[in-house]
C-alpha cells in the first residue's frame, strides 16, 4: 500500500466508479461508466424500504459515443439503483451531449448542462473520467497506428507536472514539443 498506515477506522461507504473504452466496429468509440455505492451496514430508505449492508444505493451506467474528433454522436444513461423513484427520470437528458466535443472546456459544458437540478449529481461526476478515459483511449491507438508522433502538440501535454512542456518527459517522449533549455 503507498499510503501510510491509517489510524484504527471503521469502513462506512464505497464508492467504485469503472470505465472502459472501446473501439467499435464503424469506426466510433464508445466510452462506458459504472458507478455503484454500496454502504456497510442496512438503513432505512423512505421510497426503497430497507437497504441491505453491500446493496447498491447508487448503481449507474453512462455510455458516450464519440467520433474521431471527440465529438460526441450517441449518450445512453441508466440507472439500476437510486434512492428515489423520480431519479432515473433525468436519465434521457443526457442526450444533450450530443454535438459536443470532449476537450477544452468539457468540465464547464457538463456543469452548464446538468448541474444542480438540470442533473443527477452521480452521473455528472462520471462525465469528467469519461473524458480522460477517451483520450486515453483514442489518442494513443491513433498515433500508434499512423507511426508516427503527432503533428500538433498532444492535449495531455502541460496538463500535469509529469507532462510540463519543460520537464522531462516531454523531452524524452514528445521531443517535437519540449520547451526547456
Amino acid at each position: 500500500m503507498a499510503l501510510t498506515s491509517p489510524s484504527p477506522r471503521e469502513a462506512l461507504h464505497n464508492r467504485r466508479i469503472e470505465c472502459r473504452g472501446y473501439r467499435r466496429a464503424d469506426g466510433l468509440w464508445d466510452i462506458e461508466a459504472h458507478l455503484v455505492d454500496t454502504k456497510t451496514y442496512a438503513f432505512p430508505n423512505s421510497e426503497r424500504g430497507m437497504i441491505a449492508a453491500g446493496e447498491p444505493v447508487h448503481e449507474m451506467w453512462l455510455r458516450v459515443t464519440v467520433d474521431d474528433a471527440l465529438t460526441v454522436t450517441a449518450v445512453e444513461a441508466a440507472m439500476d439503483a437510486a434512492p428515489y423513484r423520480v431519479c432515473p427520470e433525468i436519465a434521457p437528458a443526457y442526450a444533450g451531449l450530443v454535438g459536443h466535443t470532449i476537450g477544452p472546456g468539457w468540465s464547464r459544458t457538463v456543469r452548464r448542462l446538468f448541474g444542480g437540478t438540470k442533473g443527477c449529481r452521480h452521473l455528472l461526476e462520471m462525465l469528467p473520467v469519461v473524458a480522460t478515459v477517451a483520450f486515453q483511449t483514442i489518442v494513443p491507438l491513433r498515433e500508434r497506428l499512423a507511426g508516427r508522433s503527432p503533428a500538433t502538440k498532444p492535449p495531455q501535454l502541460d496538463s500535469c507536472h509529469a507532462l510540463a512542456s519543460d520537464g522531462e518527459v516531454v523531452k524524452r517522449h514528445y521531443p517535437k514539443f519540449y520547451t526547456g533549455k
